[in-house]
């Protein structure tokens, strides 16, 4: 596999490619751990409501306890207090809900922004840029047997540009066709520059 191309300029914008291409993953999974902890501050409400339930549910327990040795009427003015127990330890668990169901948010929407981010680059980028590399490597392939450089030049003539052919030559197919060897290496040269490969001397 040829990673980049033999030609300078081309060759200088693949690099370029590749580093911003890093460069937006990095700053990708950078924003989607800032969202994930964004999202996750959202806990201290949760974790503020458990605190208070808890409280309130140990005080009125702690109440209830100590009315409840009064003699006689004890056992009555007490349960109240025990009811409020119960809903504060409600309270609590509504408390310790809220912060579970806002941790699944945050790291549901965190991973859900670094795997588009990710999506993005492997589709927009990588992918093609590896399937150039391997082109580029079938091609410089054929362009290292000599015998290969007609079949070369013959995809110049029925792919490149009309006028980047005839600048080569002004009667360029009749010269392919008597086998004229400097335009048939000028063709390959031209086609082979197409996928970033350089004829060999």
């Amino acid at each position: 596999m040829q990673l980049y191309s033999d030609f300078g300029g081309r060759r200088a914008y693949q690099i370029a490619g590749d580093l911003a291409a890093a460069a937006i993953l990095v700053a990708g999974i950078v924003v989607a751990v800032a969202i994930h902890d964004a999202i996750a501050g959202l806990r201290a409400v949760g974790a503020d409501v458990t605190r208070s339930g808890n409280g309130f549910a140990a005080t009125m327990s702690d109440i209830g306890g100590r009315l409840s040795g009064v003699p006689l009427i004890g056992g009555g003015i007490s349960a109240p207090f025990g009811s409020a127990s119960a809903a504060g330890g409600t309270l609590a668990d509504a408390g310790r809900s809220w912060q579970e169901g806002v941790e699944r948010l945050a790291t549901l929407v965190g991973w859900t922004v670094a795997l588009l981010v990710v999506l993005v680059v492997l589709v927009g980028w990588v992918r093609p840029r590896l399937v150039g590399a391997v082109r580029r490597a079938a091609v410089a392939r054929l362009a290292a047997a000599s015998a290969s450089h007609d079949l070369l030049a013959l995809r110049a003539l029925a792919t490149r540009p009309a006028r980047a052919v005839t600048a080569l030559d002004p009667d360029v197919v009749a010269a392919w066709r008597r086998g004229d060897p400097l335009v048939i290496a000028r063709l390959a040269a031209l086609e082979l520059k197409a996928s970033g490969v350089r004829l060999p001397s």
